[in-house]
């Protein structure tokens, strides 16, 4: 036979098989096929990947496309017809399925897919089982819920297994251990998003065959088995953001087929062992977000397959090694947010070897010098983030050029001059981050020219002229956030135009010197968060404003302006989804308004509200914090706020006109760390139930009039820093603790202005730990921080909104209130002025070399000033005045350095005033009343003075005593005198501390 024959031969083979295959399909396979088509409607919201189209419109019954086995998606066998194959991924299917569908008619599957497509929260039907024979089984993103059935484990076939992208599904009962240990030919197993909530089980270290394993965002937990990565056929391993799964890495093996390795996101910590130079087939490799420490090793650098690379936001040291610079496959490198060694930028030029480089990540590295030239080199970059560092100098020119650029992030720099006029060049940026620096100038026409522009934040720098805010919007149709914020610019916000910003839901407008409401808001209905702090806009809030963005609104600051009230006055706030409102520093007038329940933080401190706390407050179910402090609200606090217990974390009435007594079940929440009190009419005991609050940090009860003996049980809560019980009505003997661990953390306490008798309390002294310490690590504000932060990138954060919400402290020092409005770990303080104390000054407080302030003024101690006290290094403010005690000034107390003030008056002292260091900068009034003293400041000369031999009688009363009973006629006679005191000391203080 010839060739052609032969050919010809083959064709009609080939043919005949066709027709055969065309012919095969069974019937009942074909109708369970077009019911389950029938059961489902095409919905196209139901499947996500723009590629996706409705594969079951093409299946007829009749006709040539009758067969089932030429539908799309749709395989059959090549010999017995049986449906083996079903493949219906992004076919915009709509609907549930349950375990009597026809579907599982089908039981000759081997392969199956329904990915990307909605079936509308229903559980996966145990029908399953019935496909025996599957191998293949894909129900990625397909919005199926609850309990992954135990009936999967029955497939004892499988090989590849993808469940992710299902977040409302669960593997627990059955667990993961038990799909492993069913499941003993997985190949491939994709659980990313289920809820596991559970360790990773050993037995999966016996799982030779696996080849790619995903377990992100799965709840994991416990230490990861170190072995998983030894896994002989292992290529693809992620288990990224689990945050409470910790690990290690291990040494690697040069044999290990490793090409994709994601941790980001965990608690896996230790360093980089040098072995993993020896993966050479890893193309990615991600840390991120994790705990690694310790160098990063110049092995790395032998991985010459890595095209992505992702160490950012760790705690890597050192400098980054210049061997990175031999990956010449690198398309993203990602290396912020680490504690590396302050480096020039000029030093990182081997960056510039990665010329297919389209993503950089070098923020908050420590970088300094101007914007290195040899980011000229890397012509294919579209993300350039370098924020948070210390980068001088202007923008350069030539960076202009580089218009295949999408995120341009400079913030928090040092830079200076101008915005380049020449960002006109950058055609495909969509985000440009500029914000904290110190440019100045106008901001250049040419940033509207940028039609793809999504995000812009130019906030605190020193740019100045005229924005006209609706032009300026004009061409920007894609526009989402905006910020402008503390700058020095002159916004025009009044036009005719009407404007459709479709897109923008974030405005920041603080310190712009607004004093209206912009016009441009009447357009704003995808509105999320608006900003326009510390303007000028006085008056009532319009009701336009209102009505607009109800729907949106999450985030609104209104504070520091002006502001009356509403021009119509609702009882509720009308935006529904609203969570953080904050209208501090204004001049709001009558009741309080009630935001929506859906508040997590409300803020109306400083203004002048009246009347009492609305009982409706206490059904906003999510509120954590509430400040209502310095207005004029009265009448009892609302016994319902006891419903925010479980939610709350920070509560301040401060200065107020409450009374009554504090309802018990107020103060009893689990989560509260904050609660000020304080500066009003609240009588009674402190309520028991505050032992309760586990997590409390702060507390200030100060002026008020509770009546009650020291609240020793509060020593017992672990985390307490600060205690202000000042003037009040607290009276007896404080006892000694009764364990060696009370108030562990304490760092000020004040309880001064009450009636408290007998001896300090040395015991006390003992225990107080956190005053010990001479200089913490690191200098730390207490504080909560609310921050709105941008993911632009590979999870690279720009705050775009910045809200500490922090702690302050009065402490009364030499008769002047100083205001702390930060307290840091490093203020330390023991106020217990104005009692009735008696005895000596103990020595052990004198094993708290933290302390900075010990004022123990106004008592009736006696004896000797300890010269242990010498050793209170960090002193800064001494006052023993107007008390008995006797004998010399210990000159030890000269050795304190920082002390600045020092007050020992009004008592029966003797002998030379120490000399030299500090005590030369002390006047009389630290010493009068001590007619026994001698030398400087006093004029007194020691040569000439002789010691008393005894006391007169009417010294026995201490000096306070009488004061007080001279203000108190100056009171009676209707004599009101105020005084207001500022020194220098205060603003020194508060900047050190």
């Amino acid at each position: 036979m010839g060739l052609s024959s032969r050919i010809f031969s083959f064709w009609l083979l080939l043919f005949h098989l066709n027709s055969l295959v065309q012919s095969l399909c069974h019937d009942n396979e074909c109708f369970a096929l077009w019911q389950f088509k029938e059961s489902l409607v095409i919905n196209e919201q139901a499947s996500v990947d723009p590629s996706a189209y409705p594969k079951v419109n093409s299946w007829k019954l009749e006709g040539e496309n009758g067969d089932c086995c030429s539908w799309d998606g749709v395989k059959c066998h090549e010999v017995t017809g049986d449906v083996i194959g079903l493949n219906l991924t992004s076919s915009y299917l709509y609907g549930s399925i349950n375990s009597s569908s026809c579907l599982f008619c089908l039981v000759n599957l081997e392969w199956f897919s329904l990915a990307d497509n909605d079936f509308n929260g229903s559980k996966i039907p145990s029908g399953i089982i019935n496909f025996s024979k599957l191998s293949h089984l894909d129900l990625t993103a397909t919005n199926f819920s609850g309990q992954i059935p135990s009936e999967i484990l029955e497939l004892s076939k499988l090989e590849d297994l993808f469940l992710w992208q299902n977040t409302h599904m669960e593997l627990q009962k059955p667990s993961l251990k038990s799909l492993i240990e069913k499941l003993t030919n997985l190949k491939t197993l994709y659980l990313s998003q289920v809820n596991i909530s559970s360790s990773i089980p050993y037995i999966l270290t016996n799982q030779s065959s696996l080849t790619e394993l995903s377990l992100r965002e799965c709840r994991l937990q416990g230490e990861f088995p170190t072995k998983i990565f030894q896994l002989p056929n292992l290529q693809f391993l992620s288990v990224r953001y689990n945050p409470d799964l910790i690990g290690y890495l291990p040494e690697f093996d040069a044999s290990s087929p490793l090409q994709d390795l994601r941790l980001g996101g965990t608690s896996f910590t230790g360093e980089i062992p040098n072995s993993i130079g020896k993966l050479k087939s890893l193309s990615l490799l991600d840390i991120h977000d994790c705990n690694f420490l310790g160098t990063i090793p110049s092995s790395l650098g032998n991985l010459a397959k890595i095209s992505f690379l992702y160490l950012s936001q760790n705690k890597f040291s050192g400098k980054l090694p210049p061997l990175l610079g031999n990956l010449t496959s690198l398309e993203e490198l990602s290396v912020s947010n680490n504690n590396f060694s302050m480096q020039n930028a000029l030093s990182l030029s081997w960056i510039s070897r990665h010329i297919r480089l389209t993503y950089l990540g070098i923020s908050k590295i420590n970088l300094v010098g101007e914007i290195p030239s040899w980011l000229m080199n890397l012509t294919q970059l579209q993300f350039l983030h370098m924020g948070y560092n210390q980068l001088t100098g202007p923008i350069p020119n030539w960076l202009m050029n580089h218009n295949k650029l999408s995120d341009l992030f400079l913030q928090s720099n040092q830079l200076t001059g101008c915005i380049p006029s020449h960002t006109r060049n950058l055609t495909k940026l969509t985000g440009l981050g500029l914000s904290l620096n110190q440019l100045e100038g106008p901001i250049p026409a040419s940033i509207s020219e940028l039609e793809n522009l999504q995000v812009l934040d130019l906030q605190w720098n020193n740019l100045s002229g005229i924005v006209d805010l609706h032009m300026f919007l004009y061409k920007l149709n894609f526009l989402e956030v905006l910020v402008l914020s503390s700058n020095s610019l002159s916004l025009i916000t009044k036009t005719n135009i009407h404007l459709e910003v479709k897109q923008l839901w974030f405005l920041g407008l603080a310190s712009c010197n607004l004093k209206e409401f912009p016009n441009i808001l009447h357009n704003l209905d995808k509105l999320q968060i608006l900003d326009l702090s510390s303007n000028k806009i006085a008056g009532q809030i319009p009701e336009w404003f209102l009505n607009q963005s109800v729907h949106s609104l999450l985030c609104l600051n209104l504070s520091h302006n002006l502001l009356t009230g509403f021009q119509y006055h609702p009882d509720f706030l009308p935006w529904t989804r609203l969570s953080w409102i904050d209208l501090r520093y204004n001049k709001f007038q009558g009741p309080l308004q009630i935001p929506p329940p859906s508040t997590t933080l409300y803020l109306v401190s400083h203004n002048n509200l009246n009347s009492e706390i609305p009982p409706l407050i206490c059904n906003l179910s999510r509120l954590g914090v509430l400040d209502l402090s310095y207005n004029k609200f009265s009448g009892r606090l609302p016994q319902c706020l006891d419903n925010l217990n479980y939610t709350l974390s920070m509560l301040n009435l401060r200065s107020n006109k409450f009374c009554g007594s504090i309802p018990s079940t107020l103060l009893s929440g689990t989560n509260l760390k904050w609660i000020d009190l304080s500066h009003n009419e609240l009588q009674r005991r402190i309520p028991r139930s505050l032992a309760n609050c586990r997590m409390l940090e702060f507390l200030d009860l100060g002026n008020n009039q509770i009546s009650d003996v020291f609240p020793s049980w509060l020593g017992t809560l672990p985390e307490l820093k600060v205690l202000i019980l000042q003037a009040n009505r607290l009276w007896g003997v404080i006892r000694d603790p009764e364990t060696n661990f009370a108030f562990p953390k304490l760092r000020i306490i004040n309880l001064s202005g009450n009636r408290f008798t007998g001896n300090l309390p040395s015991k006390y002294f003992q225990s107080w730990n956190a005053m010990r310490v001479e200089n913490a690590s690191g200098l730390a504000y207490m504080q909560e921080e609310f921050n709105i932060e941008l993911l632009t990138g590979f999870d690279e954060r720009i705050a775009l909104f910045q809200f500490p919400y922090v702690y302050s402290v009065e402490i009364n020092t030499k008769g002047i209130e100083l205001v702390y409005g930060k307290i840091s770990n490093l203020l330390t303080a023991i106020i217990f002025s104005s009692n009735r104390f008696q005895g000596e000054i103990p020595e052990s407080i004198a094993n708290l070399r933290g302390l900075h302030f010990l004022r123990l003024s106004n008592n009736y101690l006696s004896g000797p000033i300890p010269s242990s006290l010498g050793k209170l290094v960090a002193l800064e403010s001494l006052d023993l005045s107007n008390n008995r005690l006797s004998g010399q000034i210990p000159p030890e107390l000269a050795e304190i350095t920082f002390l600045e003030i020092f007050n020992v008056s009004n008592n029966h002292l003797t002998g030379p005033i120490p000399q030299g260091k500090q005590f030369a900068t002390f006047e009389n009034d630290s010493y009068n009343g001590n007619p026994g003293l001698c030398g400087k400041p006093l004029s007194k000369q020691c040569e000439s003075f002789q010691p008393s031999q005894g006391h007169d009688s009417d010294l026995h009363q201490p000096l306070f005593e009488i004061y007080r009973e001279i203000i108190l006629i100056g009171y009676a006679s209707g004599l009101i005198v105020g005084v207001v005191l500022g020194n220098t000391f205060g603003r020194r203080s508060h900047g050190r501390l």
